[in-house]
């Protein structure tokens, strides 16, 4: 049983990783891998409403995702895109990534291998991890103008949609954790993090949602 503190918790920290961009016609979009299929179906949304004339689903496989995405997240992706009605021709797949860092230096290597002219990028990610996608982007190729989006849902909807609690609380402690420490690693740019904010971190870590962090960080 979940409570009350950790909910409010959670929402806080969900609350804070939402960009709260809106949408805008980009060069590309880019779909970062994941258990998640709904960034396929927001990926492919958006290029129904003429947001991109190009896709790129990048990923390899996690230990989440190894069983039900046996041939890659990419790829499944792809496959959910395509049974969406997203032309096959306007799909390109990145398959070795294996975290966000190497989606956005991969998905750039690819584009630029194809001789694709890259401006702006629609970044798709999961809900609770856009603002950590979009300051990996910017760190790593700051001179694309990036826009991040997600699946419109909220907590509650995106946790009865995945079906455990456990799993999406774990990975949003993951994703601030992540947001607080790799600036210092050279791998995102720095975000000012608001003080009620770490103290939900804090808390929700001190209530055992830690299946996500990174080794050896005992803390922000």
């Amino acid at each position: 049983m979940i409570s009350v503190q950790v909910w409010a918790d959670a929402q806080r920290v969900w609350d804070f990783q939402q960009m709260g961009h809106e949408p805008r016609p980009c060069s590309v979009a880019i779909g970062l891998g994941s258990h998640d299929l709904g960034v396929a179906d927001t990926t492919a949304d958006l290029y129904h409403r003429g947001m991109v004339p190009l896709i790129v689903f990048t990923g390899a496989t996690s230990r989440t995702t190894r069983d039900r995405m046996p041939r890659g997240e990419a790829e499944h992706y792809r496959e959910r895109a395509v049974e969406l009605g997203v032309p096959a021709g306007a799909i390109l797949v990145e398959p070795r990534a294996r975290n966000t860092g190497e989606n956005i230096r991969f998905s750039r290597a690819l584009l630029e291998e194809r001789g694709v002219p890259v401006s702006s990028v629609l970044l798709i990610s999961k809900p609770y991890e856009e603002r950590r996608a979009h300051a990996t982007a910017c760190k790593l190729w700051p001179e694309a103008q990036w826009v991040s989006a997600s699946a419109p849902t909220t907590l509650a909807g995106y946790v009865d949609s995945i079906g455990d609690a456990g799993l999406v609380l774990d990975m949003l402690v993951g994703a601030q954790q992540r947001l607080m420490v790799y600036p210092q690693r050279g791998f995102m740019i720095e975000q000012h993090v608001p003080d009620d904010v770490a103290a939900a971190y804090e808390r929700l870590r001190g209530a055992g949602f830690a299946g996500r962090l990174v080794p050896g960080e005992a803390s922000s």
